[in-house]
């Protein structure tokens, strides 16, 4: 059986993150994706933070599988020719260039439709249209100007930034979407269009509960989830809620055996209303569960620290493997705090493709994140990223370029 996204070729002018996940996860559902590089540089995460002399980064390894990579001047006269046919044989071109960058190459939308009508283009950009639509935006940046670091960490200290590239990435899956959407407008109306996601708009829409929580806080200026509740006071803006979950299920992160030497001995708990009783039950205080200070939700907000540190006394006697084992015996919501090198051994993961190794010709094998998404009918091979300029005459042939031709475009460093 053939791949989701068979056919659909992808003309990737994308470098770092956000672009690449993009489209990588375009590769992973099958599509053809050519990646356009500089000859002898290419994208700038190649040299990134190696940790193999000589080798492509994990950086760029990790961003850029099931790929092929061909080198073109775009400045060079025969250049731009040979990406003019690249337009005219390709759905899509994505991009995460400057803001204006593609027109000043001499490729703006109007230019793209003369040579494919049918060609949708794909852009992420920091900001949206707008006072801030010509500047230049990073991961950080996006968490910040779309409202998660504001709302992240304790009250009592500094905005902080996620270790979650939701930024980045998460702006490259709302393209993703973006793309796919528009591929299935055109089966309709034959016509191609431009997507634009932007970095601000993607990590607001991942923040969404926090603009819920702003209008809340503005309608009846207490929020009784939040930690500053009751002892605290609550500002105009909402507050950064440390491990609350700023949602109907209190929870808060908790310590377990040998968290005094271990920095994630650590289980995230939430004290859900429907299995109350048997949280009550598991941390031998039966008496809460008809005390009238605790058998309700409500009446157990303002003792929420109370409540966390009890249950803390219980977690503390348990690995989090242990306590986690314990409490969904009896439905009870939990998590451990599971660190990279937890994550990078789980036998399960690999099973399902979560975790993934690769081979590589220069840098040997490297653990890489499959495809999160999982369809019964197109399932994922993950094959390496390309080397750079790998498929240059691979892709020349394709566009009818003879061998002459193609040792003439490389004599003139057009590819």
């Amino acid at each position: 059986m053939g791949k989701a996204l068979d056919g659909v070729r992808i003309l990737d002018f994308t470098h770092v993150q956000s672009g690449p996940t993009c489209t990588q996860l375009l590769a992973w559902f099958g599509a053809d994706v050519i990646k356009v590089e500089r000859a002898g540089a290419g994208d700038i995460t190649r040299e990134q933070l190696r940790d193999v002399a000589g080798a492509d980064s994990l950086y760029f390894t990790m961003l850029n599988h099931n790929k092929r990579s061909v080198t073109i001047d775009t400045k060079n006269p025969e250049g731009k020719l040979v990406l003019e046919a690249l337009i005219q044989k390709c759905d899509v071109l994505v991009e995460n260039f400057a803001p204006g960058a593609l027109d000043r190459m001499g490729f703006t939308w109007e230019r793209i439709q003369e040579l494919n009508p049918r060609m949708i283009v794909a852009s992420v950009k920091g900001f949206g249209p707008g006072p801030y639509e010509d500047c230049k935006v990073y991961e950080n940046v996006a968490q910040c100007v779309g409202g998660a670091a504001s709302t992240t960490g304790f009250d009592d200290g500094p905005p902080v930034v996620t270790g979650a590239q939701i930024g980045d990435s998460g702006t490259g899956l709302h393209l993703a979407l973006g793309i796919v959407t528009a591929l299935y407008q055109r089966t309709m109306t034959g016509r191609g269009q431009k997507v634009l996601a932007a970095m601000q708009d993607g990590v607001l829409n991942l923040c969404r509960v926090k603009l819920r929580d702003q209008q809340r806080l503005e309608r009846t200026g207490v929020m009784k989830e939040y930690p500053q509740y009751p002892n605290g006071t609550f500002g105009e803006a909402v507050p950064r809620a440390g491990n609350a979950s700023g949602g109907g299920q209190p929870g808060w992160i908790l310590k377990c055996k040998g968290w005094e030497h271990d920095p994630n001995a650590y289980i995230y708990f939430i004290t859900q209303a429907p299995v109350w009783v048997k949280i009550c039950n598991v941390i031998g205080r039966e008496e809460w569960a008809t005390h009238p200070d605790y058998a309700t939700p409500d009446a157990r907000l303002p003792r929420l620290k109370e409540i966390f540190a009890e249950v803390e006394r219980w977690t503390m006697t348990k690995t989090k493997f242990e306590a986690m084992e314990i409490l969904n015996e009896h439905d009870i919501p939990c998590g451990p705090i599971l660190s990279m090198k937890e994550i990078a051994e789980d036998e399960s993961l690999r099973k399902t493709g979560t975790i993934v190794e690769v081979d590589h010709p220069v840098r040997g094998k490297y653990l890489t994140v499959g495809n999160p998404i999982k369809l019964s009918d197109s399932p994922t091979d993950v094959k390496r990223s390309p080397l750079l300029g790998e498929h240059t005459d691979e892709v020349m042939a394709e566009l009818g370029y003879s061998r002459e031709q193609i040792d003439a475009l490389r004599a003139a460093g057009a590819i």
